[in-house]
């Protein structure tokens, strides 16, 4: 179904080629169309040039809050007066080498600390590419990327105590169910719910809290919220009976692992850089409460001025005074995958992953698996979504380093996508084996 779907979108979304520049015999082109799917690869040539001609490319856009994020690269066109990106290495710029994608990985935001923002996905984002050499406008071009595949539905929840936005793909029949949990700021991530969606599954990507009318400061979190959720994604007519998947990071992954430990009807879970012990605010479910771990503020350090880095500021879970906070994931039954960057700076995700593991283990359940990014960093998005360094942290209110060196990060991102999707399919439609290419 999600290879449909796929297809479906690349037919409907193909355009013709791209005009050239009307003061210019320099021909700019996105192919194999200038509209897509956000996650998928497109190759930028530039002809027409002089041999040998240097020329500058340049990328753009502005996203929901008025942020400009830019990419820039110099490369040499070739002894036919042609440029390749897919081939050709840039010389200089935000990256440098052969790098597909560079344009859109690489983008810096013109104000700092900065992460991209889209609020509906329902509409696509507008990457704004253009040649120049020597001061002068060769060729412009837009590539228009989508989040939302023909047919897909998105619908704001405003049901009982539940917020968020729930995106249905086309077509009758049943799908697989999703709540997608965000990090902490209590916001969501409807790029990456939409994306889910057109693969075929139905998803509810949830708020928890400052988001709408929900309390912008809370004294606890309860799984009574989360539960809810999971019965109103239930019972949809649209989503399938036989339990739901949860995609998770940061603060998110922590809640997720709570309710793989606690509530039922849930089949699959995907931890991105979370932790395997409570924190910051206490965890309440019926007579149960799991107290929050405490941080040690002399653990504080700066990476560069202005910027913290906060990665060791929790004080360790697996302390004997701490291991009330630890939550009890033996007892999940559902499939597990944690997601890890190495270079994680909000917190140390690989040894909570790690002891996470361990935990299992030694309870002798198997139904885990690990992928493991070295030089990543926290914010692993969806492909082609610009590094996220460093930014204001909710809990802190002020800048802290995420980590992650770009190239590597951008890579981890594609691989990760990839591995999260056939995960899915695996454990919430009984499907195995590498996704199907859509190109």
């Amino acid at each position: 179904m999600a290879f449909l779907l796929r297809r479906c979108s690349k037919l409907s979304l193909r355009n013709a080629f791209m005009n050239t520049h009307s003061d210019s015999a320099a021909r700019l082109r996105i192919l194999p169309s200038t509209s897509c799917m956000f996650d998928e690869a497109v190759e930028i040539k530039l002809s027409g040039l002089t041999p040998q001609q240097h020329v500058q490319l340049q990328s753009n856009l502005r996203d929901d809050k008025g942020v400009v994020f830019k990419a820039t690269a110099t490369y040499q066109a070739d002894e036919k007066g042609e440029v390749d990106v897919s081939r050709h290495p840039s010389l200089g710029g935000t990256y440098t080498g052969v790098e597909p994608m560079g344009l859109f990985w690489s983008m810096r935001p013109d104000v700092p600390h900065s992460k991209v923002v889209k609020r509906d996905a329902s509409s696509p984002v507008h990457y704004h590419i253009e040649a120049s050499s020597g001061g002068e406008v060769l060729a412009k071009e837009t590539n228009e990327r989508h989040f939302t595949c023909p047919g897909v539905r998105r619908a704001p929840v405003r049901e009982g105590r539940i917020r968020g936005t729930l995106f249905t793909p086309p077509g009758e029949g049943t799908f697989p169910g999703i709540i997608d949990l965000y990090t902490l700021g209590g916001g969501i991530c409807e790029p990456r719910a939409a994306l889910l969606a057109s693969e075929g599954f139905v998803v509810l990507a949830l708020a928890y809290y400052g988001y709408q009318d929900l309390p912008k400061k809370v004294k606890k979190f309860d799984l009574k919220y989360f539960e809810e959720a999971i019965a109103f994604l239930q019972r949809l007519p649209e989503v399938q009976r036989n339990g739901i998947g949860v995609l998770s990071l940061s603060k998110g992954a922590e809640l997720a692992l709570s309710m793989a430990s606690f509530l039922a009807n849930i089949s699959a879970i995907v931890c991105i850089n979370g932790c395997n012990a409570n924190v910051l605010i206490p965890l309440h479910y019926k007579d149960m409460v799991i107290p929050p771990l405490t941080f040690s503020a002399k653990n504080l350090d700066t990476t560069k001025p202005g910027i913290l880095d906060v990665r060791d500021v929790l004080d360790d879970p697996m302390a004997k005074e701490n291991l009330a906070t630890v939550i009890p994931i033996e007892r999940a039954s559902c499939r597990l995958l944690f997601v890890v960057s190495e270079d994680d700076r909000n917190w140390n995700s690989a040894y909570y992953a790690e002891q996470a593991c361990n935990r299992l283990k030694e309870h002798g359940r198997t139904n885990y698996e690990v992928v493991s990014y070295p030089k990543a960093g926290h914010f692993l998005e969806v492909p082609y979504m610009p590094h996220h360094p460093s930014g204001i942290h909710p809990a802190v209110g002020k800048e802290v380093a995420f980590g992650g060196e770009p190239k590597v990060h951008a890579d981890a991102q594609v691989d990760a996508w990839r591995r999260v999707q056939e995960f899915f399919r695996k454990h919430l439609q009984g499907l195995s084996g590498p996704l199907k290419s859509s190109l």
